[in-house]
């Protein structure tokens, strides 16, 4: 029996985005799969009183299960109001790559959900992702769609080479979709590794140039940043200074996300930062404390330094800090 997102507590993003645009700022989209993940995320952005996006992907959904993570999602939304917050709070599924992980997310209580269709002929992409949008808006759900391809590895999504958005081609695909929202490749990159640089050099600058120009062919229509983690260096130190090896790890400069953020880019996705963070404090708690063996004990830490990410996050990088008004 199909179950709405309604009843759970939580929100499309359809407002959300529009106050985004407006506002000079983007809504995070933070990924989870598990408690302690899901429970920084609301409690991070509760005290930062910013909107928020709990983004899943089809990896992680099959990891917590479906129903199980139904009842999660209900449970975040209550303990944020028992904390006397009053976020909006979407569930989303992150890279849904056919119709039917669509229309079971949406069946289960999603609120949004992306069809990723961007590894197929344009064409192609544009039958399906019209085929999911028809499917959403019958029950009120949100849709993003993507045009361009990023490249690295991040759960189940996996490419090789970027393949930048073609302005050309957003137009077109807005119109023949009905989507609400578009995920474009302008130089992020999924995963640890984004970028092949040297010591002390800088990541490459974001396609700006195709940013601008998506803006002016479809102007105030919500785009979407995937693969925005900065693979902050505090977490890579400490994770190879606790057993770990992540010498090569590079991500996307703040100040880039920063001044996107500032655009039409109205969603920024942010999932290895999080990975990052929890894994360098239980690497830690590990090194110091070997004859631990209660989760609590490194879990909690861990979990209290994601909230700890994530504020910053909210306040110094994505803007929407103090934004959950509506």
């Amino acid at each position: 029996m199909a179950v709405s997102y309604k009843d759970l507590g939580l929100v499309n993003t359809k407002e959300g985005f529009q106050k985004a645009v407006k506002g000079g700022y983007a809504i995070p989209a933070y990924n989870f799969n598990n408690m302690e993940q899901l429970q920084a995320i609301i409690i991070g952005c509760a005290e930062s009183k910013s909107p928020v996006i709990l983004q899943v992907s089809s990896g992680a959904r099959k990891y917590a299960n479906q129903t199980l993570l139904r009842f999660m999602a209900m449970g975040a939304v209550q303990m944020m109001k028992d904390m006397g917050g009053s976020i909006p709070v979407t569930l989303h599924l992150d890279h849904g790559d056919s119709y039917d992980l669509c229309k079971s997310c949406i069946d289960t209580g999603f609120s949004s959900v992306m069809i990723d269709g961007s590894h197929l002929p344009y064409e192609e992409n544009v039958a399906l992702s019209k085929k999911v949008v028809e499917y959403a808006h019958a029950h009120d759900v949100t849709v993003e769609g993507e045009l361009g391809v990023l490249a690295g590895i991040e759960d189940e999504v996996s490419h090789e080479v970027s393949h930048y958005t073609k302005p050309e081609e957003v137009e077109d695909f807005v119109k023949k979709t009905g989507v609400d929202s578009l995920a474009i490749s302008i130089g992020t990159s999924h995963g640890a590794y984004k970028f092949k640089v040297k010591p002390g050099e800088e990541p490459p600058p974001l396609r700006f140039d195709i940013l601008e120009e998506v803006e002016k062919r479809i102007p105030g229509f919500p785009i979407v940043l995937h693969g925005a983690s900065s693979v902050m260096p505090q977490y890579v130190e400490m994770i190879n200074k606790y057993g770990g090896k992540m010498d090569d790890a590079v991500g996307v400069s703040e100040k880039q996300l920063r001044k996107a953020a500032t655009s039409a880019v109205c969603k920024i996705n942010i999932d290895t930062d999080g990975r990052m963070a929890m894994t360098a404090v239980i690497r830690k708690v590990f090194a110091e404390s070997p004859k631990e063996f209660d989760p609590r004990k490194y879990l909690g830490p861990a979990r209290d330094e994601l909230i700890k990410m994530i504020k910053y996050k909210n306040e110094n990088v994505l803007g929407s800090a103090g934004k959950a008004t509506y």
